[in-house]
């Protein structure tokens, strides 16, 4: 079974729920935001992916879930539980293994292109993956690399996108989840982020517009990154898996 650690209602699953539905995958999903309890690591757990969410890591005091948040991902580290984590779950598992968090210097909303290093394009997450391709990011944080830990990808604003640490322990800072539907709830949701930002009307229009003529192909993409992951997890195995060009 897989575990999703919700942060807020509208940054779910997604495409990674209708990937494991598809390849009758059990998963469950624990929200935070409507009093969930973080559960504790469970031998039923073959994989654990923690979610995106507007809050910062370091604001423990306003969300108190966070402090047993990092409690029980601490433990996934010690027990080398297969990990996935998504923006503010990336941000997450660098604050358990010892990472920094930070603001970026520039906030990434909208779609961007990520670069694999040499690590990254050595690594099974990214199998198949070209050295260069387009991603979603909604972000104002970045997270450092922990000691014993290796960045795979960068981009031109945020030289930290992906890292791994251990075998089989994953962040990536943008979004392989999304949907179309996703984007324009949290475009509504985070209207008050967006309005501050400069010139973000057009931005805006271009974001939801990108979104349709990446959708197809984004959609392959994230099934290829799904495919990589679940074969590290061992939830699935090695099979054959044509990536969009």
């Amino acid at each position: 079974m897989v575990l999703f650690i919700k942060h807020i209602g509208i940054e779910g699953p997604g495409t990674i729920a209708d990937f494991l539905e598809d390849n009758r995958i059990s998963y469950t999903v624990v929200d935070l935001s409507v009093g969930d309890k973080v559960p504790k690591l469970q031998k039923d757990f073959q994989s654990v992916i923690c979610l995106g969410g507007p809050m910062n890591v370091y604001e423990e005091e306003k969300y108190r879930f966070l402090r047993e948040e990092d409690i029980f991902l601490k433990k996934v580290v010690e027990e080398e539980m297969p990990f996935l984590g998504i923006c503010l779950g990336a941000q997450l598992i660098a604050k358990a293994t010892g990472a920094r968090v930070t603001k970026n210097p520039e906030k990434e909303i909208g779609w961007y292109r990520v670069i694999l290093n040499d690590n990254g394009l050595k690594d099974d997450l990214f199998e198949d993956f070209p050295e260069v391709f387009k991603v979603f990011q909604w972000h104002g944080d970045t997270f450092g690399i922990p000691q014993g830990g290796k960045r795979l990808a960068f981009s031109e604003l945020c030289q930290n996108q992906a890292l791994k640490y251990g075998r089989n322990i994953y962040g990536i800072q943008f979004h392989v989840e999304v949907t179309k539907d996703m984007i324009a709830q949290w475009a509504y949701a985070y209207k008050a982020e967006l309005e501050s930002l400069k010139g973000i009307v057009s931005d805006k229009q271009k974001m939801l517009e990108d979104c349709i003529k990446l959708a197809k192909d984004y959609v392959k993409q994230a099934e290829r990154f799904y495919v990589n992951f679940f074969t590290v997890a061992g939830l699935l195995k090695k099979r054959l898996f044509s990536f969009p060009h």
